[in-house]
């Protein structure tokens, strides 16, 4: 549970960064040609159509590079992280006969995932769903099966749970599941 842990906040810091840039990259820009129009420069270039806003654009490129590097630096560390995603992928995309009838039975053929205020959702399951996404690096094992209603799959999509949904499943599969190690949710493929 600490791995899965560890991963959600990672790509949560990771899309908070980007927003945090995103919005420095404009402020930046904004206060910069702000101050060059308020405040121009004096110098023979400035005199010109051409001259002034080469100069405002001079301006808005000094105020942009820090926050732009770091963009690029921020792009290049989500790529190697989609990369390795993909190099975890686990070779069998569809969980077995075997596996989706004991994750059923294990659930008792209800949705596992939350219905509204952190409880159980009440819809019969129609899908076998991995908790952690397959796209995501998420093994095609029982520990990662999850009974799921059309409705719920749906809303959960490709997005890695967050790790109090992740706990909360845990809690509520500990009072229907016969054995401890049915309880644990989530598993993740090791790099090859």
């Amino acid at each position: 549970m600490l791995e899965l842990k560890l991963i959600y906040w990672a790509r949560q810091s990771l899309r908070l960064a980007m927003v945090a840039l995103t919005i420095w990259i404009i402020a930046a820009a904004f206060f910069a040609v702000r101050s060059n129009t308020l405040h121009p420069a004096v110098s023979p270039r400035a005199t010109t159509v051409t001259g002034v806003f080469s100069q405002m654009f001079d301006a808005v490129l000094a105020a942009v590079a820090l926050p732009g590097v770091l963009v690029v630096v921020l792009i290049v560390t989500v790529r190697v992280i989609q990369s390795r995603d993909v190099r975890r992928r686990d070779p069998v995309r569809r969980f077995t006969r075997q596996q989706r009838r004991e994750g059923m039975a294990r659930a008792g053929g209800q949705c596992e995932m939350e219905g509204g205020f952190s409880r159980r959702c009440s819809r019969p399951a129609e899908h076998g769903d991995h908790f952690y996404p397959w796209s995501k690096g998420g093994s095609t094992s029982l520990q990662n099966f999850v009974a799921a209603c059309s409705k719920c799959n749906r809303a959960k999509g490709a997005r890695i749970p967050s790790t109090a949904l992740q706990e909360r499943l845990e809690r509520r599969r500990s009072v229907y599941a016969l054995f401890d190690d049915a309880v644990r949710v989530g598993a993740r493929q090791p790099l090859p």
